[in-house]
């Protein structure tokens, strides 16, 4: 045998029994903005099946998620890859469905809940699921289904779906329409929905629909199409949200309690088939209108709100991965909350950008549909000693 099978082999192993898939190759990539940042790009781990979400449990390891299925602990410094076992019951894997979203509430410690979203098979048909487990080393433990929401279809488009929490023990997360227009002004069932709990899974007294007749009272917000970004801005009090819409008309969103996105009734993207737009315009009384929409459409697959540790000059900037339009999209926020400016970074890179991710040093991780993980540092940094 050659040595190349046998390491072939080795690795196959390897991966078999839950240990360590190799590393990205590739050197960094030096670039400066249009505005005069200067930033490196560089390959932290490739190989990976859509990885859908990324969020650091510790300085040194982060948690990904593959829409696929799997689970792993990726160590950046390293590229040490450990692969979780037995991770999530129930999964309904298939076109825009799988396992999505991982996140930490900010004061996350070791051993406490880690969340989860996905879509899970409900007699045949999927919906979107919020989950909660503990790790334990390179398994998880207690699983536990906190919400499958109302909004169970056949296809499988649109679940949604990102986390994210608030400074008051609150979990937003964001569910789709599932393709099925008039659920996301259907308050019977949680499609097209900002849906809000507490931390443990209850619902907050004050939840806005909470004595509404038939409404479901998780729901926050709707006339959402299909958010795939979701964050809430503890200095301003504020929740950002970005979701896809359909030939143009991708929007973010100032998330108020109980208000009405539009979403079909209004939009400002057209028909897929034909040059027709979308609903009955673009305004309409008691529905809301975007803080900032894109024509044509970015596909917007995250937001995170920046901090500015690594880079001082995007600190509060909201950025988005786009898969469609391939960068990074860089939005300036003015103090009142109205967009003042847009960037679009890595365009050179050419590649689907579907997560982004924080580091605690201040770094960005962002990965990509085609299987790798990246992150951005300052062109003039050292890397971290491992």
């Amino acid at each position: 045998m050659k040595k190349n099978d046998l390491f072939t082999l080795f690795i196959i192993f390897y991966l078999l029994s839950g240990g360590y898939v190799p590393s990205a190759s590739g050197s960094a990539l030096s670039i400066q903005t249009g505005s005069g940042t200067k930033f490196k790009v560089e390959p932290v781990f490739q190989g990976l099946d859509i990885p859908w979400a990324m969020a650091f449990l510790n300085p040194s390891e982060m948690i990904v998620t593959q829409r696929t299925g799997k689970i792993g602990i990726l160590v950046p410094e390293t590229g040490r890859f450990t692969v979780i076992k037995d991770a999530v019951p129930g999964i309904k894997h298939g076109g825009q469905g799988g396992l999505l979203d991982v996140a930490v509430p900010l004061d996350y410690t070791a051993g406490d809940w880690i969340y989860f979203t996905y879509s899970k098979a409900v007699n045949g048909e999927g919906a979107t699921a919020l989950a909660r487990a503990r790790r334990n080393k390179n398994r998880l433990d207690n699983w536990e289904d906190l919400l499958v929401t109302r909004s169970a279809a056949g296809g499988s488009r649109h679940f949604g779906s990102r986390i994210t929490f608030d400074t008051q023990g609150h979990l937003y997360f964001t569910v789709g329409d599932r393709g099925i227009r008039p659920t996301a002004q259907d308050l019977s069932n949680h499609a097209g929905s900002i849906l809000r709990l507490h931390i443990d899974g209850s619902i907050p007294d004050d939840n806005p629909f909470l004595t509404v007749k038939d409404a479901l009272p998780e729901i926050y917000s709707y006339g959402h199409r299909n958010p795939q970004g979701i964050v809430f801005d503890s200095l301003n009090n504020r929740l950002w949200t970005i979701e896809h819409g359909p030939r143009g008309g991708d929007e973010i969103n100032l998330v108020l309690p109980g208000r009405n996105y539009g979403w079909p009734k209004i939009s400002y993207g057209k028909e897929y088939w034909g040059p027709l737009h979308v609903g009955d315009g673009t305004h309409k009384k008691g529905m809301e209108q975007p803080v900032k929409y894109y024509v044509p459409s970015i596909a917007p697959g995250s937001l995170i709100l920046y901090s500015g540790k690594a880079f001082p000059e995007w600190k509060g900037n909201l950025m988005a991965g786009a898969l469609k339009m391939e960068h990074i999209n860089r939005l300036t926020v003015s103090p009142s909350g109205t967009i003042v400016s847009e960037e679009r970074l890595l365009e050179e890179l050419q590649a689907r950008i579907r997560a982004l991710a924080e580091g605690p040093e201040g770094w960005i991780y962002f990965s990509t549909d085609n299987g790798k993980i990246y992150r951005i540092r300052p062109a003039t940094v050292k890397k971290r000693e491992p």
